[in-house]
């Protein structure tokens, strides 16, 4: 099995809560609108920003990258993410015949370029593989790693909706730092295919994306959601009336791979719902119950 050698890196370090940007190309904020949410989130104690190149068809990064050139000393204060491996059709991108998947090192060399010019940065602190590319060289694409943290552009590196297995094949040529997974009471699988039973193995905390079902846990239409979001309000009233969103958070955090669970919100209450969240500790019965709810049956 190669070998590939790495610089030691301190271990990664993110805010307990991160805030999401995927759908701030939606939000209609201007200039100093994106600025002043970036100080928002920093006074809640969120100093963690995830994207991806592909959000907002290829427009987020650079929305982000117009507050941090209006304000250049933001950029020392904060912990920027970004995610490429995913190509989509688009007129932002041209050379894309079709929706399809690339981890190669030059396509990812390139993406890291193009992240950071569209982010107004010398560096990201977390590079992720967006989504699992069944062509994956892992020799390759640990050289990349490599190559990107020896020229100081990436700190750390990791992965995102990877299978067990997929991680333990890049992880066994280049360390990885997180693994961004979708968990939320109303997606449970990494609960029990291994996936966060490996992320305790590694000692690598895993970011959380959708920990609010998308929004669906909210949507009336939905007889799951509206039962999980009962049990959520009933949980919360012992916890001095917190809300369905923050019992949501909570649930999240209960969790001893120690996740850091990830917003998407423009809203500045949807960050004070995460945040609060922090400060209350589920008992065993408490997370169980939730879980209950969600699964729709008692424990085996």
């Amino acid at each position: 099995m190669p070998v590939h050698t790495e610089t030691e890196t301190p271990a990664l370090q993110l805010s307990p809560i991160v805030a999401g940007v995927w759908r701030m190309a939606d939000w209609n904020f201007d200039v100093d609108q994106r600025r002043d949410w970036i100080h928002q989130a920093l006074a809640l104690g969120i100093d963690s920003f995830d994207h991806a190149d592909i959000y907002g068809d290829y427009r987020v990064e650079s929305l982000f990258g117009e507050a941090l050139a209006a304000e250049p000393s933001l950029r020392d204060r904060i912990r920027i993410v970004s995610k490429c491996g995913i190509k989509l059709t688009s007129a932002q991108r041209p050379e894309h015949r079709i929706k399809s998947y690339d981890s190669s090192r030059e396509h990812v060399l390139a993406s890291v370029d193009n992240s950071l010019r569209a982010l107004n940065t010398d560096r990201l602190d977390l590079l992720l593989i967006h989504r699992p590319d069944l062509l994956m060289d892992a020799d390759a694409l640990a050289r990349a790693f490599e190559d990107l943290k020896a020229a100081g552009k990436v700190l750390h590196v990791g992965v995102s909706n990877h299978t067990p297995a997929q991680l333990a094949l890049l992880n066994s040529r280049h360390r990885l730092a997180t693994h961004q997974i979708e968990l939320s009471p109303l997606h449970l699988p990494p609960l029990d295919d291994g996936t966060l039973e490996q992320c305790q193995a590694l000692a690598m905390r895993p970011m959380i994306w959708s920990p609010l079902g998308g929004g669906r846990l909210f949507d009336d239409a939905d007889l799951h959601a509206r039962q999980v979001r009962e049990v959520l309000a009933a949980v919360g009233e012992r916890h001095g009336g917190a809300s369905v969103a923050t019992m949501a958070y909570a649930w999240l955090l209960r969790h001893p791979s120690r996740p850091w669970p990830i917003t998407g919100s423009g809203r500045v209450q949807g960050l004070r719902d995460a945040v609060q969240a922090l400060t209350i500790q589920l008992s065993a019965q408490d997370w169980y119950e939730i879980w209950q709810a969600a699964a729709g049956r008692e424990v085996a």
